[in-house]
């Protein structure tokens, strides 16, 4: 059996053998930034594969694990398929689940295996969204309370719980994009519906889907949120040409799509790695994969803004990248980024763990070369739109916030252009120029 090399694999194995039966036989940590193992468990002569689900250790999620679970349960109780649930551990907190067959990207799948698998994506969504609401309530998942819109309930859940409760500075650009989204709330018409949200996490296999994965923030929604879910999954996961299948949920659900809702729960979503990784991000705890937050939110930042964009009918122009400049404390910067690119990262969660600091350590590096330019760009900008310049970053950012919260949409197209070049001027600190953490992806708006 190999070891989980995080101390907790005493504990699961000690758990699935009393509650499920059998032998653990094999228990590895999954090589991703939140805790989670395989295990196979030896029972009745066979190999029962299992995956042990963690909570978070660097970020809140909109709903605890526990409501996760209890979500899958009820789905898998109404013919979804997900992943059988076994069950809940106190230590380390999991829950256990199914391990499923199948591959959970389409790099190197046929086109006409990936369009048959969307297909029946979308078809297990319109079988989804038709379940009665009434088990869900029953088993505690969270629903507009009386007089909420259904769209809105994840977002107040997701806002209180990930960013009010833990802000540790100002966040300008988070606070437009709250504010933009509560002044342009669309009527969800009374649809209610069981959602996934966080829309296109998949396992499939020969042209079928053999699972939906990651239910961390399903509760009782818009089912427009779904929709506008994948088309923010679509630039990580090649899901292929949307609007088709936005056609074939219309047919097969019999209901119309409503582009603008879609296209504001696409912007919502899009928000929601800020609303997450903000806390995490400004103060980093032990195990948080920092540059992988960093780039996810800057990523879907992007993507938020330029849903705006197209609502406030703003042209965005490419951002000039600064000169690097070299300093004082270039050489400790280039000699501790070899340093650790020369290392042995070892393999599995291991080699995982390691990367996190190569690439952190990249990311040091460029700021030692471009950071002082983008700082002095970004006051620049926010002097010319307050009308002085802040003395620090520290102070742009608050003032920056202030001037957001008290503008109430009358700047809306001059922010959505300044928020623009700070993004891309983040974008730029990422990691060396052109390196797969610098790249930002077209996406195509919501559309049929």
């Amino acid at each position: 059996m190999s070891a989980s090399g995080d101390g907790h694999g005493e504990w699961i194995t000690g758990w699935l053998e009393r509650e499920v039966g059998g032998k653990v036989v094999r228990i590895e940590r999954q090589a991703r930034w939140r805790p989670a193992w395989w295990v196979d468990v030896e029972r009745d002569g066979e190999i029962l594969p299992l995956y042990v689900r963690g909570e978070r250790v660097d970020s809140p999620s909109a709903f605890p694990l526990r409501h996760e679970m209890r979500f899958q349960s009820v789905l898998q109780e109404h013919g979804i398929p997900v992943p059988a649930v076994y069950g809940w551990s106190e230590e380390p907190r999991a829950y256990v689940m199914a391990r499923v067959e199948g591959r959970d990207s389409f790099e190197g799948v046929p086109d006409d295996e990936r369009r048959r698998a969307m297909e029946d994506y979308i078809d297990i969504l319109v079988r989804l969204h038709a379940l009665d609401v009434a088990p869900f309530v029953d088993a505690g998942i969270v629903r507009a309370g009386p007089g909420e819109d259904p769209g809105a309930v994840g977002l107040r859940h997701f806002e209180d719980s990930a960013y009010r409760k833990l802000k540790k500075r100002p966040d300008p650009f988070q606070e437009f994009v709250l504010g933009w989204l509560s002044r342009h709330r669309p009527d969800s018409r009374g649809r209610e519906s069981a959602i996934v949200w966080d829309a296109g996490q998949l396992l499939h296999s020969d042209g079928r889907i053999t699972a939906l994965l990651d239910l961390e923030f399903g509760h009782v929604g818009d089912p427009m949120q779904d929709l506008g879910g994948m088309w923010v999954r679509s630039p990580f996961v090649a899901l292929g040409d949307l609007a088709p299948l936005m056609r074939r949920y219309e047919e097969r659900s019999g209901t119309a799509v409503d582009l603008q809702a879609v296209h504001y729960h696409y912007i919502l979503w899009a928000l929601s790695n800020q609303l997450e990784f903000h806390s995490v991000l400004a103060d980093p705890v032990p195990g948080t994969d920092y540059m992988l937050n960093l780039h996810w939110c800057i990523e879907t930042n992007l993507m938020a803004l330029e849903g705006i964009a197209t609502v406030v009918g703003v042209d965005l122009v490419e951002v000039d990248e600064p000169e690097p400049v070299g300093s004082a404390y270039g050489p400790a910067h280039r000699h501790l980024t070899r340093s650790l690119e020369r290392q042995d990262l070892g393999a599995g969660a291991q080699r995982y763990h390691n990367r996190m600091s190569v690439r952190l350590a990249r990311h040091l590096q460029r700021i030692d070369e471009i950071g002082a330019a983008v700082v002095a760009a970004d006051l620049d900008d926010t002097a010319a739109l307050i009308g002085r310049r802040p003395r620090s970053w520290a102070d742009g950012g608050r003032e920056l916030e202030d001037f957001v919260l008290a503008d109430d949409g009358r700047h809306d197209a001059e922010l959505v252009a300044l928020f623009h070049r700070r993004l891309h001027r983040a974008r730029m600190l990422n990691g060396p120029a052109g390196s797969w953490i610098t790249q930002h992806r077209n996406v195509a708006q919501p559309s049929l």
